[in-house]
């Protein structure tokens, strides 16, 4: 599978995000511990937020931990709001257009897992995708399309609500093909505001996915780490596996459920797919 990240707090080096941890995103690319595959080298993406319009987005199909130009962006770009994704390719081609995260206005979206059975399913996701938002499909992932189809059930004003529709819309799709498990996986999405995490699967075995405790608390447990009085109170990592070893700082997020945090808010909750809507259906 793939591995990412989700950072949100005081600006920070990519550097600093992305190489400096003991176990740190680019050396998962090399040594996943908790991944499908310990090797994670078909591509990555990192997406951040400044103080333009859209984000900024870098992606590339060289394998992480070999990316000269990812060193030098790294040591140089600083963002309080960051995506980053290592992929493993099931199926799609290496190429740019299938890298993670995935842009559209302000909004990024990542992905870990698949769709099970998409050569099968693909038309009919793809059809469900609204014909405004159709032309900007680039690439061949399933990911892709399952942005687009979130964007297209209301992603920028509801994000929980479009996310249970669009994984409602591939398991029903996919179970009218005979497909057992559908759908796999860990989504992260944000608008640089906020950033919502979901972790489900069709067969209730999800990808791993985990989140820091809160840096007050971390503080009090530990007085000597000068990395805790360095980030804002609110800083927060939300990971497909952790990124040191820190004992207390992680926490996994539960089977079938999801998080937000930004703008004040702070809070996990359970994950409950829809149906399609029958308009939808008819379509399909």
């Amino acid at each position: 599978m793939c591995r990412w990240l989700a950072y949100s707090g005081s600006p920070a080096l990519l550097s600093t995000i992305m190489f400096s941890p003991a176990h740190s995103l680019v050396e998962q690319s090399l040594h996943s511990k908790l991944g499908a595959e310990a090797t994670n080298g078909d591509g990555f993406g990192v997406g951040w937020y400044d103080d333009g319009p859209t984000p900024g987005v870098f992606r590339s199909i060289e394998p992480a931990w070999n990316d000269q130009n990812l060193k030098e962006l790294s040591g140089h770009v600083r963002s309080g709001h960051v995506f980053a994704h290592l992929r493993a390719a099931i199926g799609s081609a290496v190429q740019q257009t299938n890298c993670h995260p995935f842009r559209h206005g302000r909004w990024l979206f990542m992905h870990n897992g698949f769709v099970d059975g998409w050569d099968l399913v693909k038309r009919d996701l793809v059809l469900a995708v609204d014909e405004s938002l159709y032309p900007k499909i680039a690439g061949q992932a399933d990911t892709e399309v399952l942005f687009y189809l979130a964007l297209t059930f209301g992603l920028e004003d509801d994000p929980p609500d479009a996310i249970a529709r669009t994984i409602g819309l591939v398991e029903a799709v996919g179970r009218e093909k005979g497909i057992i498990n559908p759908f796999q996986g860990t989504i992260a999405t944000t608008d640089g505001e906020r950033t919502w995490a979901f972790r489900y699967s069709s067969e209730g075995k999800s990808r791993s996915l985990f989140y820091t405790t809160q840096i007050p608390t971390l503080r009090q447990m530990y007085p000597d780490r000068e990395i805790l009085f360095e980030v804002s109170d609110d800083a927060r990592l939300i990971v497909s596996e952790p990124i040191g070893d820190l004992p207390g700082a992680w926490n996994e997020v539960p089977e079938s459920s999801y998080g937000v945090v930004g703008q004040g808010e702070d809070r996990l909750v359970p994950f409950t797919l829809k149906p399609p809507s029958a308009a939808v259906s008819m379509n399909l």
